[in-house]
């Protein structure tokens, strides 16, 4: 009785062992389980974090090509102060969205160095967003200096119309002064002087001294009209009786009676009126 009693603990001994040692294995693997599945979630989330960062430098790189086509339609298509702003602001947008991929990829470098994703893929595309960060660069060194080239140009330029405008202003000017003297040398060659009046009055004023004409210069000049002989030329005297006392050349004029039976001057031809004298006396009663 005793040997079947040792013998049903001894058993029940050896079933409670071998449960536990189950139930240990279990758990073993449900940590290992656990623990790769951590790794696996750690590394899926670095990657992804790398691709989001890849994929922020070649937005980069989208945003600067289309600010480097702005800048050349800008350049293209106009000058002026509006278009210079423009191609600054483009410009200092570039820059910055260099420095900032610059910085990105720098990041990413460091980042893949100390990582356990050893990806040939992932070298390659830093090896390549390097390489095109490298060009990029140049391009914009390049598109820099073509602008300060083109800023002296048209500096030089803009120094070249001022001084044509300059000139072309003083030739105005001085176009304006010889047009002023033309015109006042063509006025005094196309002007005359004309009077009539009684014999009293022409007295009065000096202008008939002792059956003399204008006999010295101390007549009185403003007592004469001043006219151009292109335009004018008739002259009404109103009076029934005329006499030229200046002498002109007879054929270049005519005496002829309106319809109230007043004189009028005709002067038919001018050059040849006006050639002795340009002062005209005419007596009247």
């Amino acid at each position: 009785m005793k040997k079947i009693l040792f013998l049903s603990v001894c058993a029940a001994t050896l079933l409670s062992s071998c449960g536990e040692s189950a139930q240990q294995v279990r758990d073993d693997a449900q940590r290992q389980r656990d623990s790769l599945m951590q790794v696996i979630s750690q590394r899926d989330a670095e990657l992804d974090e790398i691709m989001s960062t890849v994929n922020e430098i070649n937005e980069g790189f989208r945003l600067i090509n289309e600010a480097q086509g702005r800048v050349s339609t800008e350049v293209a298509n106009g000058e002026g102060q509006n278009m210079k702003a423009q191609v600054r602001e483009n410009i200092q947008f570039i820059q910055q969205t260099l420095q900032q991929n610059k910085e990105q990829i720098e990041k990413l470098k460091s980042r893949l160095k100390g990582s356990s994703l050893q990806n040939t893929k992932l070298q390659e595309t830093l090896d390549q967003l390097t390489a095109q960060m490298e060009e990029k660069s140049q391009e914009i060194e390049a598109l820099k200096a073509e602008l300060t080239a083109k800023d002296a140009t048209i500096a030089e330029q803009g120094e070249q119309i001022e001084a044509l405008n300059t000139n072309v202003k003083e030739l105005s000017t001085a176009n304006e002064e010889k047009a002023k003297v033309v015109a006042s040398q063509d006025k005094q060659l196309n002007t005359a002087w004309f009077v009539f009046g009684t014999k009293s009055e022409l007295k009065e004023q000096n202008i008939l001294n002792k059956k003399e004409v204008l006999k010295d210069g101390n007549f009185n000049k403003n007592y004469f009209t001043e006219i151009d002989i292109r335009t004018q030329k008739e002259i009404k005297l109103y009076s029934k009786s005329a006499t030229l006392l200046t002498s002109h050349p007879s054929g270049s004029y005519t005496l002829a009676k309106d319809a109230k039976g007043q004189y009028v001057l005709k002067i038919n031809n001018p050059n040849t009126f006006w050639s002795v004298s340009r002062y005209l006396v005419i007596q009247v009663k």
